[in-house]
């Protein structure tokens, strides 16, 4: 018996060995067991942490205050809004329609300060307002004069909406140069999906640096009253600064003004005309006692140049016009019949509602 077992022993064995030699993929190695020594490789994440904390500060709630009716000494808050600190002096950019009807400004701070505001100056037309405030060590928004938002910038909005504090959105830069969504105005605006609601109004949209690209405004749905979704609207940074400073400086802004309605010159028209020139606008319409009408305009004049600057189109003609100063007298080329004419223009002042 023992020997028998002894035996299928031996030949368990050797059939083992042979089937090892013949099939090396038999083999198998035990896995040395190791304590892991790290962390798993975690995969990147993406923040605007930086962003909001640089930017945050300087953004300021805004409260409207206004006399009751019937009570001249109580002051009720009908109005809510955002503003933006500009400078360590205690300018604060805001809208125009946040302080507009207002008797009395309140800013308050991230920090828990809370200030009345003296309105230095407000402008219909670019709905835009400066505060002034006067308070020590303020945070103040990065600025870069060099940065040209262009469409696909991811871009952050903050502001207080509905009250409910300090909040920041997030989206991208839609649209550049979107005119004609303004109720008081024709300026530019930047188009973002970031959302913008009620309370948002005057705060500040930024790059992913924190430094400021516009001044929040509305959104289609504010401005139109219509259903939208990711449509809204920012002043841009570069109107917003020389609005700024022409509003501490004066109080209100002063733009020229020659009382013409124009169209763009194209290839067509300008054949059209019989002229070569596809530079410019024609005029179409003139306010009969405006600069223009008074210094001889004709309506289907080509207007080619103003003091030297080449007529681009029509909204570079309210451009140059905008910035002339009321009172001078102004060199302007037109084309009148296919012959230039040289029209001297005094400048008249935009007669707006400040």
């Amino acid at each position: 018996m023992v020997r028998f077992f002894a035996r299928a022993v031996l030949l368990g064995v050797v059939t083992a060995a042979i089937l090892l030699v013949a099939m090396p993929d038999l083999r198998t190695k035990t896995p040395a067991f190791s304590l892991p020594t790290s962390e798993p490789e975690l995969a990147p994440q993406y923040s605007f942490n930086y962003a909001v904390r640089r930017a945050s500060p300087a953004v300021v709630n805004i409260y409207s205050r206004r006399y009751g009716n019937n009570n001249r000494l109580l002051l009720n808050t009908e109005g809510l809004g955002s503003g933006v600190i500009m400078s360590d002096k205690g300018y604060i950019v805001t809208n125009f329609h946040v302080v507009e009807q207002a008797d009395q400004v309140v800013v308050a701070l991230q920090d828990g300060r809370i200030f009345t505001a003296q309105l230095l100056g407000k402008d219909r037309l670019t709905d835009l307002a400066v505060l002034k405030i006067q308070a020590d060590n303020l945070p103040v928004i990065p600025r870069n004069d060099e940065y040209n938002p262009a469409v696909g910038d991811v871009v952050l909005a903050i502001g207080n909406p509905y009250n409910l504090g300090q909040t920041t959105t997030y989206g991208i830069i839609s649209a550049t140069g979107r005119s004609g969504l303004s109720a008081y105005g024709r300026q530019d605006f930047l188009q973002t999906d970031a959302a913008i609601n009620n309370g948002n109004s005057g705060g500040a949209l930024v790059n992913t640096r924190g430094e400021l690209v516009g001044i929040n405004t509305a959104s289609l749905q504010q401005a139109y009253d219509v259903d939208t979704y990711g449509i809204s609207f920012a002043i841009p940074y570069r109107l917003t600064a020389k609005i700024m400073e022409k509003l501490i400086a004066d109080g209100r802004v002063t733009r020229g003004y020659i009382g013409i309605d124009g169209r763009d010159v194209t290839p067509v028209m300008a054949h059209m005309f019989d002229s070569q020139q596809v530079q410019g606008i024609i005029v179409v319409g003139m306010d009969p006692n405006g600069p223009a009408n008074q210094a001889g305009f004709k309506v289907q004049d080509i207007l080619m140049e103003i003091n030297g600057q080449a007529v681009q189109g029509k909204r570079n003609v309210l451009d140059i016009v905008t910035e002339l100063r009321p009172g001078a007298v102004i060199p302007m080329k037109v084309l009148r019949d296919g012959q230039p004419l040289t029209l001297e223009v005094t400048i008249g002042e935009i007669p707006y509602e400040p």
